[in-house]
């Protein structure tokens, strides 16, 4: 196709249904400029732009997009066997039997399903409350230094057995002053730009807040302290 003035233009192509006119084909289905389209194209319910071609066939339309149903799927569907989330929960950290209880609570399975869990997995000891006790009271106590109070609060913070936590504790004032004092000695350097009684209580804080008992922390803060009683080479010097 060439212009007036002798220039070659590109040529048109027109949007399926539509005559070069600009109008509209009176039948989707043949093109009135092409006589060799199919005789039959299916009217499938789409849209291009802001045109819409309506089916002809509502079923034909279903089939492509089947209409929303309501219905959902039953509860217990929705969720993963109580055994994989109990076991994933484990794999994370230790837990108490309360504590995996609470948690299966929390993901809405079934009370009767739940208490079923947790008998199988103490049958099999994957909750034991007494080992983890003890397991927590050695670890809090050689990582983080804690004395008794502060281990006892931890544990009934997890929701141990009240028969599990006396039974962990049961050793764990054996050495209180001697874990105290060692504790003490290693804080003391840090208030050596200290006064004298500045230092003691502000050491004497820190190992209450660790959980040791009144005179314990005082037998303790005196031990690091003392000019001639620190087991420290040269000892802190204060002025």
């Amino acid at each position: 196709m060439t212009s007036s003035d002798g220039e070659r233009l590109a040529p048109v192509t027109y949007l399926f249904g539509t005559q070069p006119g600009g109008e509209r084909a009176e039948n989707a289905g043949h093109s009135p400029s092409n006589e060799s389209s199919p005789a039959a194209l299916p009217t499938y319910a789409s849209t291009f732009g802001s045109e819409t071609l309506e089916t002809d066939d509502a079923q034909q339309a279903e089939a492509i997009e089947p209409p929303v149903r309501e219905e959902r799927a039953p509860k217990r569907e929705r969720f993963e066997p109580i055994e994989n989330v109990s076991m994933y929960a484990l794999a994370r950290r230790g837990m108490s039997s309360r504590e995996m209880h609470d948690y299966l609570v929390g993901r809405d399975f079934e009370a009767d399903a739940v208490v079923a869990e947790i008998e199988r997995l103490e049958r099999v000891q994957l909750l034991d409350d007494a080992a983890l006790a003890e397991t927590l009271v050695r670890t809090l106590r050689e990582r983080k230094g804690l004395g008794r109070s502060a281990l006892n609060a931890e544990l009934r913070r997890r929701k141990l057995d009240g028969i599990a936590i006396e039974g962990s504790m049961a050793s764990a004032g054996d050495d209180e002053l001697e874990r105290a004092t060692e504790i003490a000695i290693k804080r003391a350097p840090q208030l050596r730009s200290l006064d004298q009684e500045t230092a003691k209580r502000r050491l004497g804080a820190f190992l209450m807040r660790k959980g040791y008992g009144g005179s314990v922390v005082s037998a303790a803060v005196s031990a690091a302290l003392a000019p001639s009683g620190s087991r420290n080479s040269g000892g802190p010097v204060f002025r």
